[in-house]
């Protein structure tokens, strides 16, 4: 089987790896319809975040059971699924608390962008569709559970929105979008989208944004302060993971307000005296997606929701290294890889 190595910045190879296989009685091996490049993806592809030799990549994908352990009690070899990011037993404390990207037995997932993949904790993990297998134009959207839906899902859900609220979504990759199209699911009256990019800003006011700022750091707060008469927005998604980006969500929140943070942090502190007299809620850390693939999927398969356009660029799966450099240059908001039937 071939799969996606990074070597070293900018060094993806699409090579000759070992095929999955069972290893644990409660592993599952699916054929994957799709899997694609995250954000995530891009930070130590471009160098930022170290990596330990010869990395194996991926982490989003949905498919079908190709085999199942012996343990495994529910999901059967043909079936549909999606699963999250992270591996989970769905059974421990963290797990039944509905944080399951923090289970006990929480395993990262790797190696998905290959057209085979060991997933551990098949059980706790995947979710199978209902009714058979979905039409393949629904497929995107699926793929899109896996994780920048249910990431973006998480952020609206831990920053508090409800019916009515003013939201800001700090961030335009595809966390940010789909952080947009949830907070609309979620009934949010104004949502203002934090965005220089023409393409971005077009999908996020598709997705529900009522407004967008292209100012960053202090004049994106200043900006936001404009809009909603100097008192902040009452819930604030900070879809990036960088210092300035954070800061501006918490500047741009009412006290009292809730900042929720998705983006993987790289540098990012914060100033105890200035969280302490803003009054504001923060939550957020890995997006515990498993607890809702359910809800998701039946939204997507019953037109509710169509996060699938988040993929402007759909490629063959050994192509990839031309979706890590579409996506590292803005070319493309996030690429779709296909592997190729057997």
């Amino acid at each position: 089987m071939r799969g996606t190595v990074l070597y070293g910045p900018r060094d993806i190879r699409f090579e000759e790896r070992e095929t999955p296989k069972i290893v644990q009685p409660t592993d599952a091996v699916l054929r994957l319809a799709a899997t694609c490049v995250c954000g995530s993806d891009l930070w130590p592809y471009r160098g930022l975040q170290p990596i330990d030799g010869p990395t194996a990549m991926g982490h989003e994908y949905c498919g079908f059971v190709e085999e199942a352990g012996s343990a495994v009690k529910f999901v059967k070899p043909g079936q549909f699924v999606v699963g999250s990011f992270a591996a989970s037993d769905n059974t421990c404390p963290n797990c039944q608390d509905g944080y399951q990207s923090s289970c006990v037995q929480r395993e990262f997932m790797l190696r998905a962008q290959a057209s085979l993949l060991r997933v551990p904790l098949a059980d706790g993990t995947l979710v199978p569709t209902p009714g058979g297998p979905p039409p393949d134009d629904l497929v995107p959207s699926l793929l899109a559970a896996s994780d920048v839906l249910g990431t973006g899902w998480f952020a609206a859900d831990a920053a508090n929105v409800k019916p009515g609220a003013t939201v800001v979504v700090v961030g335009d990759g595809a966390v940010g979008l789909l952080g947009v199209l949830s907070a609309r699911q979620m009934g949010a009256e104004r949502i203002i989208a934090v965005s220089r990019h023409e393409a971005r800003q077009k999908l996020a006011r598709e997705f529900g944004a009522t407004d967008i700022v292209t100012e960053r750091g202090d004049a994106g707060v200043a900006r936001i302060k404009e809009l909603t008469k100097a008192i902040g927005a009452d819930s604030v998604l900070e879809c990036v993971g960088t210092q300035e980006s954070m800061m501006q969500a918490v500047q741009s929140t009412r006290p009292g307000g809730f900042v929720s943070y998705v983006g993987v942090p790289h540098g990012v502190s914060l100033d105890g005296a200035q969280l302490f007299f803003s009054h504001v809620h923060l939550h957020g850390g890995p997006a515990p997606v498993r607890r809702y693939l359910p809800k998701l999927i039946d939204l997507i398969l019953n037109g509710k929701m169509n996060p699938g356009k988040v993929f402007d660029l759909v490629l063959p799966l050994d192509q990839v290294a031309e979706g890590y450099r579409a996506m590292d240059e803005r070319r493309a908001i996030k690429a779709l890889l296909r592997p190729q039937a057997a």
